[in-house]
């Protein structure tokens, strides 16, 4: 007689209590999920940035041919540079250089995120973070680029996707159901990389557009469910209770 994985088990029987947890929540609509998503605030600072953005670009002017590039080669490029963010800053694994912990407050929170994916204040992005982020997008926008008006419209574009990011990332553990194809599919890769194994599928916008880059889109029937997807690296540090923000 096959004996059973215990991890498998454990794995089974967590994800068997979330669904059912799920069934029994009454599914929102996408306005109720819009109105939530907008009580959070990491989608006000984004929009505020790209309200901004808009503001200067239209004053400065000087429409190019490549401003309609800049958003096309971002698009193209984000499902990478959301897999690189994924695995090299949100996975970042800490590290002691000498008296020193190198642990950043977003490898934290997503540690914290990992270890409950239904706790809503932690799927968005630190409102923290943007103390540093947004000034960092506007110097970029203003020095790296051969004309004001391109860098804008650079930060128009990067500020568009990063609220499209939050947007998805908070629909995926809302209670809103997929619908369309495509959406099922990326809700499904989320939820593998939570409940399966967090190390694959990291794509969380497109439906596995990275991981197939970078190999790590497996058939989920071969991967061993483990044993840290709700406590990443088999850290030590206490869990918050869920429901505090």
């Amino acid at each position: 007689m096959k004996q059973t994985d215990p991890i498998e088990e454990q794995a089974r029987t967590r994800l068997a209590a979330d669904e059912a947890a799920a069934s029994r929540r009454t599914p929102v609509t996408l306005r109720a999920a819009g109105a939530a998503f907008w009580r959070h605030p990491s989608p006000w600072l984004i929009a505020t940035a790209l309200v901004g953005g808009l503001v200067a670009r239209v004053a400065v002017g000087d429409w190019r041919l490549t401003d309609l590039l800049v958003p096309v080669l971002l698009v193209a490029a984000f499902p990478v540079v959301e897999w690189v963010i994924h695995v090299m800053i949100l996975h970042w694994r800490p590290r002691r250089l000498g008296p020193v912990t190198v642990d950043s407050l977003l490898a934290r929170k997503h540690r914290e995120h990992h270890g409950d994916p239904r706790d809503v204040p932690l799927v968005f992005i630190p409102w923290q973070t943007f103390y540093w982020l947004l000034p960092a997008l506007v110097a970029i926008a203003l020095v790296a680029f051969p004309r004001t008006g391109l860098g804008l419209t650079w930060l128009l574009s990067v500020t568009v996707l990063g609220l499209c990011y939050e947007w998805t990332h908070y629909l995926i553990h809302s209670d809103y159901r997929p619908r369309g194809r495509f959406y099922k599919a990326v809700w499904r890769n989320h939820r593998l990389h939570h409940y399966k194994n967090e190390h694959y599928w990291f794509s969380v916008t497109s439906a596995g557009t990275s991981d197939r880059l970078f190999g790590t889109y497996p058939d989920p029937a071969t991967v061993t469910t483990s044993p840290t997807a709700k406590n990443l690296h088999g850290s030590t540090e206490p869990r918050r209770p869920a429901g505090l923000g």
